[in-house]
């Protein structure tokens, strides 16, 4: 298959809000927070800027050429690793567009161009991808197929491997000037995918002249240079003129790395910041609500249920647990309305999946007449505990006797994988690094699925997801997706409650700033400042 030159870029959410009733739980949270907002923007307001930039922007003329414009963003966390980008500091850079992948993805989870104009499988193991012409990577060196081979064999040697790489051997070779082969041990439809994952980033040589290090300053081939790392307290980018793609209306990015929420919501508030990740639900009463914009995660809260041992070995009261969930209260409270009521596993981030879905037929309920069960779930996530709470006052009410038990996840991790529970709350993210909620499936449901909470073994389920990962990406390999999901939701071993939204928060003449599901877009080439013209 041949696919053309023709990129789709990611859409923005819908923003949304809902009228709430707060739970008690989540009035005490924020009223400890309140205290901290003054001190925590203080320290906000004087880190990560130096003084010359400071200063410049101070004296600018009030009517600065929007072109001109610089834009700042308040991340939710530091790097880890110096901005590697074989690390998870890579979706950063692709946030910041300075690093750019062979492949990009579109709003559904398909391939679409970008390093590479188009591509074809050879054969099972074979595919075959044309380089684009006349790219140059921001220390002036041209993209060349050697160049993208070099870059991907370092990911494919990396210690460790990129996650999207695990379980996978790839050979990659020069095809000419302009294209490359790549090569996998197995056959593997989702190549194209893998090669979206900003770990598989296209760097400069100059990224690799130090021994176990990859450095991306002046490296990458994106709308923006990276210029400056400052540790963990900031990084700078210009905009680079050279850029094979239009020229970006920014004239830069200034980051500050904002790990607390607090700092976060002031700097959103204050206009000390233009953009800003993650604004925690509990400064959200404290903001306009015209900065506010929520965008659905690729991620569920779900019940699992121990199909292997205890109660829930039988159907029927898996089934009347499924019935005793009040998801909307969850939604209400817990969440204070800032979420999705799941219908199944996989959520509004991936919009085709209500499109496709059909209603699954369910076992019957029993009564639970007072079966002992253990609830547990772990404190990281703060809203987990009150998720507790409340399941454990509906269950309850159902007929069940619950206990809970809470503990961090480090501490927990290995009694839940085990089996030791007879229900487990998770936050769990649907897609992986591929953008195809396929891996996670099989990891949590299939009969050797290395996070299978729920214990669960069932050979129609294995069936459907042996079929749904031999497709494709396409119309065809999504709807063997939703049949794979039914077959499990069948089961009742999982029992989806809701998807979590992120809150973005931007100024409000902020233009074009990208709301992705993913995590993998936030600045490009054409987010800009709204001029006094565009507001009339």
């Amino acid at each position: 298959m041949t696919f053309p030159a023709t990129a789709t870029f990611g859409t923005a959410a819908t923003p949304r809000r809902a009228s709430a009733t707060r739970h008690p739980v989540s009035l005490l949270r924020r009223a400890l927070t309140l205290p901290l907002m003054v001190l925590s923007f203080s320290l906000l307001a004087g880190c990560g800027q130096d003084e010359e930039t400071s200063a410049a922007r101070d004296d600018a003329p009030e009517k600065t050429q929007e072109q001109d414009r610089r834009i700042r963003v308040a991340m939710l966390q530091p790097p880890r690793s110096g901005l590697n980008p074989l690390t998870d500091d890579a979706f950063k850079l692709s946030r910041w567009r300075t690093a750019e992948t062979l492949i990009r993805l579109d709003a559904d989870g398909d391939p679409q161009p970008f390093l590479a104009t188009e591509w074809e499988q050879l054969d099972p193991q074979t595919w075959r991808f044309t380089i684009r012409p006349d790219v140059t990577f921001h220390d002036g060196t041209a993209l060349t197929a050697e160049r993208v081979v070099a870059s991907l064999t370092a990911a494919t040697n990396a210690v460790p491997k990129p996650r999207i790489l695990d379980g996978v051997e790839m050979h990659i070779e020069a095809d000419g000037e302009n294209a490359v082969i790549v090569r996998t041990a197995d056959t593997d439809p989702l190549v194209p995918n893998r090669l979206s994952s900003p770990q598989l980033a296209i760097m400069a040589a100059r990224a690799y002249a130090q021994a176990g290090h990859v450095d991306p300053t002046r490296a990458g081939t994106g709308p923006f240079v990276l210029t400056d790392i400052n540790g963990t307290q900031s990084a700078t980018l210009e905009r680079y003129d050279g850029y094979w793609g239009e020229r970006a209306e920014l004239a830069g990015i200034d980051a500050d790395y904002v790990p607390d929420g607090t700092a976060r919501g002031a700097a959103l508030r204050t206009g000390t910041a233009d953009v800003v990740e993650a604004v925690p639900v509990s400064q959200v009463a404290l903001i306009d609500p015209s900065l506010i914009h929520e965008v659905p995660m690729p991620r569920t809260n779900t019940l699992y249920l121990n199909t292997a041992s205890g109660p829930f070995q039988d159907p029927s009261l898996r089934a009347a647990a499924r019935e005793a969930l009040d998801r909307g209260a969850i939604v209400r409270t817990v969440y204070e309305g800032r979420a999705d009521v799941a219908e199944g596993l996989l959520g509004p981030a991936l919009a085709w999946a209500s499109e496709v879905r059909q209603p699954v037929q369910r076992t019957a309920a029993a009564e639970p007449k007072g079966a002992s069960i253990t609830l547990a779930t772990f404190t990281d996530r703060a809203e987990l505990p009150e998720v507790a709470v409340l399941l454990e006052q509906q269950l309850e009410a159902a007929g069940f006797d619950v206990q809970q038990e809470v503990r961090q996840y480090a501490h927990i991790e290995s009694d839940m994988l085990a089996g030791k529970f007879d229900a487990f709350i998770l936050s769990r993210a649907t897609l992986l690094d591929s953008g195809d909620p396929v891996a996670y499936m099989v990891s949590d449901f299939s009969c050797a699925g290395s996070f299978n909470i729920a214990q669960l073994c069932d050979p129609a389920i294995d069936a459907a997801l042996a079929k749904a990962g031999d497709l494709p990406p396409g119309p065809e390999r999504r709807q063997a997706i939703i049949a794979a999901e039914a077959a499990i939701l069948k089961t009742d071993a999982a029992v989806p409650m809701l998807h979590e939204r992120v809150i973005q928060g931007e100024a409000t003449d902020v233009v074009g700033a990208l709301r992705d599901p993913r995590e993998r877009e936030l600045i490009d080439e054409h987010t800009h400042f709204r001029q006094a013209d565009d507001a009339r």
